[in-house]
């Protein structure tokens, strides 16, 4: 579909013996451009999702998010509802950071096939479960730039079970940028500290951003969506976007 100088697509990424669904969306504009991947909340690629997925093109990017519960249910979105937060969190936990990094790298090589996309210039951003798969994914090397949502369980856990993500800072090449709000109780102060700290020993380029504001507070259809720190967090974002372009 084309439309407001976009040109959007529901998509497949061939990961070898798995189809990832994803949604695509590109300026028609000339390229090649930059690419970001936007990964989900634990209510799959939704319309919030989508929109992300499109505000992001619209700042001259290829765009794609991929669907990082093909696994446990192909298809799968959903709302905000207290049900609808269990069945995420039940599909979340059937995840492992090795999947997650194999689905990432797979989009990777998706990406670099689109005559649109620079395939050498790509970031990731993501948001609640996705804020902590983009901090995984950072370690990738292709990874430039990451921009990680209120990612819960960064400093304590790993989809799968093993050694915290926060263990593989090291691994980070490109810039993060990190928020977080003051009254997530999903990720206490502590745990921002941790990572805080963490990036600054392992010297990676990093900002870390806190807001007054509870867990989802990007998401315009959460309860929890605070508009002005949802907007300072969309500068910040397109600041570090911008890093990729000449």
């Amino acid at each position: 579909m084309a439309g407001s100088n976009l040109t959007t697509a529901n998509v497949q990424i061939p990961n070898r013996d798995l189809l990832i669904d994803a949604y695509l969306a590109y300026p028609q504009t000339a390229g090649p451009l930059p690419a970001v991947i936007v990964f989900q909340e634990i209510f799959g690629v939704n319309d919030h999702i989508r929109d992300v997925t499109r505000r992001i093109a619209a700042e001259g990017y290829v765009a794609i998010a991929p669907a990082i519960y093909q696994r446990q249910a192909p298809g799968f979105e959903t709302g905000y509802t207290v049900a609808d937060i269990e069945i995420g969190r039940q599909y979340k936990e059937q995840t492992t950071a090795a999947e997650l990094l194999s689905d990432t790298q797979a989009t990777l090589a998706y990406l670099q096939t689109l005559p649109q996309c620079k395939g050498e210039t790509i970031a990731t951003i993501g948001f609640c479960f996705g804020g902590h798969v983009a901090y995984l994914a950072a370690t990738l090397p292709e990874i430039k730039a990451t921009a990680s949502f209120y990612g819960a369980g960064i400093a304590t856990l790993t989809p799968g079970g093993g050694n915290p993500t926060l263990s593989r800072t090291g691994e980070i090449k490109g810039t993060l940028y990190a928020f977080f709000g003051d009254q997530d109780a999903s990720i206490p102060p502590d745990q921002v500290e941790q990572i805080r700290t963490t990036l600054a020993q392992e010297g990676v380029d990093h900002r870390i951003f806190i807001y007054p504001a509870d867990h989802g507070f990007f998401c315009d259809q959460r309860s929890s969506y605070d508009p002005a720190a949802a907007t300072d967090a969309w500068e910040q974002v397109k600041h570090l976007f911008q890093t990729l372009k000449p």
